[in-house]
């Protein structure tokens, strides 16, 4: 049974679909099935991987709602273990479509219930509001990692985003764990990304990584050219440092139990079987 990791942040621009593309991509690479959901209306992790947005006809709105059945929005990446599940603009529709419906936070989770025993981990890549997507990403995660950029508008942040955790296991009754938080874009050439590290590892109440994400060009030109950063420059420090990333997950597989199968059957990528 899948591991399955709501990526968070309600600050945009802090690296959550950064880590959703690149963790995925390595998690892969050391031979966990991996299965990235892109819950954001932005739909750029979709695009991160090659789809386009525009002319996707089958998306994970698709799915929420049962329009299709789950393993039709499923899509292979160029990384062998990784699938995604895209998005498309009109995911945005979900929030007024779902808000009179009852238990409206369980759609994102009764979806993933159909898929995640094909996988060791399923990622959420969710929007950067605390909106009911939001709410449904956190409600299909059994954990929750926090990408914090390093500037102290991110800080500031942070306790909304622990409030509404709380009121998750508290009103919901879901017993959703923090993984733990990490640094994104730092320079630890600045005294600001030393200070909010330092800050950070003090005071947030959670686990922090060890890894820090530096600021890296070949982090934000890897989009353009539709490949994590695995397959663009993987000899770049962002690629090192999400390969560090996702060696530091896959180590707390201890605590969480063994993942069934390390190497996928030949039959993987076959979504009709």
């Amino acid at each position: 049974m899948a591991r399955v990791i709501a990526i968070c942040n309600a600050k945009g621009g802090v690296g959550k679909t950064t880590t959703a593309v690149n963790l995925g991509a390595y998690l892969a690479a050391a031979g966990r099935r991996t299965l990235l959901v892109d819950f954001d209306p932005q739909a750029n992790a979709s695009s991160a991987l090659g789809a386009n947005p525009l002319e996707i006809s089958l998306s994970v709105y698709h799915g929420i709602l049962g329009a299709v059945q789950p393993h039709q929005v499923l899509r292979p990446t160029q990384l062998h273990n990784f699938h995604f599940v895209p998005s498309a603009p009109h995911l945005a529709g979900a929030l007024v479509e779902l808000v009179n419906e009852p238990e409206r936070e369980y759609f994102l989770r009764r979806f993933l219930n159909h898929l995640r025993h094909r996988y060791d981990y399923v990622l959420i890549d969710l929007p950067p509001s605390l909106s009911l997507l939001t709410v449904n990403g956190l409600v299909a995660g059994d954990e929750v990692i926090i990408p914090v950029q390093a500037e102290y508008y991110s800080l500031e942040g942070l306790g909304q985003l622990l409030q509404t955790v709380d009121l998750i296991r508290n009103n919901l009754r879901h017993p959703l764990k923090v993984t733990g938080a990490f640094i994104t874009m730092y320079d630890k050439r600045e005294h600001l990304s030393r200070e909010v590290a330092r800050e950070l590892r003090k005071h947030f109440p959670h686990p922090v990584f060890q890894t820090e994400i530096p600021r890296s060009v070949a982090l934000a030109e890897a989009p353009s050219f539709s490949k994590p950063i695995l397959l663009y420059r993987p000899d770049s420090v962002g690629a090192l440092a999400y390969r560090n990333l996702a060696e530091e997950i896959i180590k707390q597989e201890v605590a969480f139990g063994p993942v069934a199968q390390t190497v996928s059957s030949q039959n993987f990528g076959n979504f009709n079987i």
